[in-house]
């Protein structure tokens, strides 16, 4: 008993952070570095977001993926789709061996453009965004993004989907333990 309250209050306070310090726009990621190959370009996040939430394409972004040779299509399904998972697991197998490594692959695709504290930064936007409803979307990663800026290889989108969903499989299997 003593450990879930420790538990719950370590993941309350975690939250509490990512609220007070994401809610500031100082905090949040306002522009993504789209990777894909040796080809970048720099998009807004209300640009990504609009497309993702309603498929229609920026000007710029029509551009980026065209250069890329990439189909919007294809992406879209991996920034939208929700993956649930448990705010309290989540936060307890984030702080774990296994979860620094779930966030340095999940880095691999979605980090800072220093890369540095790039744990760090994605534990904060995985935390943040499943503290909202439970779920998670790759979208609402870039979003909460703790940096003005957040790189994304788009080459490997669908790598990262996958991801999330093989941690939400961890954590349902936590559950049942």
């Amino acid at each position: 008993m003593l450990y879930q309250f420790i538990v719950l209050r370590r993941a309350l306070f975690v939250v509490s952070m990512c609220v007070l310090f994401c809610q500031n726009s100082a905090f949040a990621a306002e522009q993504v570095v789209l990777k894909y190959g040796i080809f970048r370009e720099s998009v807004s996040v209300e640009e990504l977001s609009t497309f993702a939430e309603t498929g229609e394409l920026s000007r710029s972004l029509r551009v980026n993926f065209a250069l890329a040779q990439q189909d919007p299509k294809a992406i879209r399904p991996y920034l939208t789709t929700p993956v649930n998972l448990d705010l309290v697991i989540l936060d307890i197998i984030l702080n774990s061996p296994i979860g620094n490594v779930i966030l340095d692959d999940l880095s691999q695709v979605i980090h800072t453009p220093s890369r540095t504290a790039d744990r760090q930064a994605l534990r904060a936007a995985l935390v943040l965004s499943a503290s909202e409803d439970g779920q998670v979307t790759l979208l609402e990663i870039i979003q909460n993004y703790p940096t003005r800026n957040v790189e994304v290889d788009g080459e490997r989108l669908e790598s990262a989907y996958h991801q999330l969903r093989r941690l939400q499989a961890g954590l349902e299997d936590f559950l049942k333990f």
